[in-house]
Parts: C-alpha cells; structure tokens; sequence
C-alpha cells in the first residue's frame, strides 16, 4: 500500500537527520536561546528582507494558530475565517476554548474575499450597537487553503487593505507553506507575506522536517511578551534548537523550497491522469493536494492499493484527496498514474 493520504507521513530530510545525529552529542542552552534557533531565524529574516521580525518556532500548527489568536485578541474580540479554516472545522474548537469566537465566512474554493471580509467588519464597526457583538479584531486565512488553492497577491492586498480600514490583524497559516509557494501559479513570497501580513508561519511539520512550525511576527504590537503566550499555551519547547537546527538546514541551502515544488509537480501529474480520465475535481488545487470525486467503482479499485482521504460524499459519489509530500517518490507516482489511467 502506498499513502497518499496526507503529506505528513514520514519523517525528515535527509539532512535535517544527519545534522540531528552531529549535533546529539553538543549541548545547548534551553527554550530556544540556542545558536541554531538564533542561525535559522538569521536565514529567515534574510528571506523575508526584514531585520525587525519576531521569530519564534513552536512544535505543531494548531499550537501556533492557538498562540497567535490567544495572544492577539481581548476576550471581547473575534476573529473572521472561512467556513472550510483549519480553525474553524479541525482544532476541537481550540479557538473557542481560548474564549475567542469565530465568524465563519462562506467559502470559495477554500477563499474569502476582501468584500465578504469588509461585510463582516462593517457590521460591528459601522453598526448601531456594537456592544451586543464581538469584535473582529483578526482575520485568519490559510496558504495554501484547506482546498489547496492559492491566495493571489492582488487578492491578499485587497485584504490587507480592508484590514487596515478596520484596525484588524492579518494571521495566515502556513502549515502548507512550501508547496503553496512552489505552485506554478503562485506570485507570492515570503518577502510579500512578511509586508503583507501581520504574522504568519513557514510550516515544517508537512514541509520536511520532524515537527515545527517558524513564527514571523511583523506587528509590533503583537510582539509583547509573545514567548510568555507560547509558554501559557504549552508552546515552549524545551529543547529548541531541535526545531532551529532543523529550520536552518532546510532554509540555507533551498532544499525546503526545492523539495516542495516536486512535490507539487508530481501533483500535477496525478492531476493530468485524473483529468484524462475525466475524473471531476471538488476543487481547482494547483498545490500538492488533488481532491476529485471518486464513483463506488473508481474508489474501490485504487482502495486495494493507495491510502487516501476521504472527505466525504456527494450524490456523484466520494471526495478524494490524494496528497503528495516532499516525500513522495517518482515510482509511487507513477504506480498511481499507472492505475489511474486502467479506471
């Protein structure tokens, strides 16, 4: 059986477990004050072209998603995502037990737009009684979506736009970072997310490395006593130089970046032998994620060979995500493509 299920199915880059097993021996200080977290945050901010970013890097997504919103807003605040937001629909409403409610946006291919963002923050700051509601004081987006798509750069400043209207932060998951930047169609950087953005992270636990997750704070504000909201939230690892050794071998040398976009052209390739097959999509993903809607035949023939998600069912029959990693090799691809194509 081969998984195509997730892309966090195996373990690290090559490199990242050699430099691992050199640096077992050396000790270091603890919580993250350590040369390695202090070289990769170096790396970072040369990437992103700004000397002033906090940097902080915490063991798992939902952790930093928890973090970032606990430390962001009062208890009277909320924060405005898409219906399909990994905050919204895969946290255990861990937003909500932080005190915080979220105003879910109907999505578009995994999207929400500058006008529905604007709506939603119009009806508390422009409205008669705003001491009736919360208010929206952050806006979540993820990059790539829960979908796969993409976030284009007019798009994301249209919301940066409506966000400075209002006063409202700007947080953008980026557990799928790498592949969303590897996409052919992208046109964004990490030097755009950190003008763009008030915060956001550069995903590694989906990326290539064991587990972690690097911050980048850009708002000043944001960044008081962030280290103590980690702390609070269970988000200070000990033993941090695990999680900056790991960020600075993939960062330095491109392999991060490199590692992605093949896993996004081997997606492509799935995608193209779906779409021979005239196999419809649930969504138009130009990322490492391909969701197409299987009938009972289709999903019980590559069953027999292949994990995959199942997302749930339509009246055409069952939503598929088939995932690549930086993991996924040419032979497992062409295993699929193969089968795919004897449907």
């Amino acid at each position: 059986m081969i998984r195509f299920n997730n892309d966090y199915n195996r373990g690290a880059f090559d490199s990242v477990l050699r430099g691992l097993a050199d640096a077992n021996t050396v000790s270091y200080p603890g919580y993250g004050e350590d040369e390695w977290c202090g070289r990769a945050e170096s790396v970072i901010k040369k990437l992103i072209s700004s000397d002033d970013a906090l940097i902080k890097f915490i063991p798992g997504a939902t952790q930093a998603n928890i973090v970032v919103i606990a430390a962001a807003l009062s208890s009277v605040q909320s924060v405005i995502a898409a219906d399909t937001g990994h905050i919204n629909c895969h946290e255990a409403a861990s937003i909500e037990n932080t005190g915080h409610k979220i105003l879910e946006l109907p999505n578009t291919e995994g999207k929400i737009t500058a006008e529905q963002i604007a709506e939603c923050a119009a009806e508390y700051y422009d409205g008669g009684a705003p001491e009736h509601l919360t208010e929206p004081k952050l806006v979540y987006l993820s990059f790539p979506t829960e979908k796969g798509t993409l976030y284009s750069k007019r798009e994301l400043k249209e919301i940066r736009t409506v966000c400075k209207k209002y006063g409202m932060y700007l947080f953008v998951d980026g557990a799928r970072m790498g592949y969303g930047l590897g996409a052919e169609s992208n046109d964004l950087s990490l030097k755009d997310f950190a003008q763009l953005t008030d915060v956001f992270y550069i995903g590694g636990t989906k990326c290539g490395a064991l587990f972690g997750e690097a911050l980048i704070i850009t708002e000043d504000s944001l960044k008081y006593r962030f280290k103590a909201y980690m702390k609070q939230h269970g988000a200070v690892l000990a033993k941090g130089w695990l999680m900056g050794l790991q960020f600075a071998i993939m960062l330095e040398n491109g392999e991060y970046f490199e590692r992605a976009r093949q896993a996004d052209k081997l997606a492509m390739q799935i995608r193209g032998a779906f779409e021979a097959k005239g196999i419809p999509f649930w969504a138009e993903s130009f990322t490492n994620q391909q969701f197409v809607i299987l009938n009972e035949r289709q999903r019980n023939t590559l069953a027999q060979s292949y994990y995959f998600e199942e997302m749930g069912t339509m009246p055409q029959g069952t939503v598929a995500r088939f995932c690549t990693s930086w993991a996924t090799s040419i032979a497992e691809v062409n295993s699929l493509l193969a089968d795919i194509a004897g449907l």
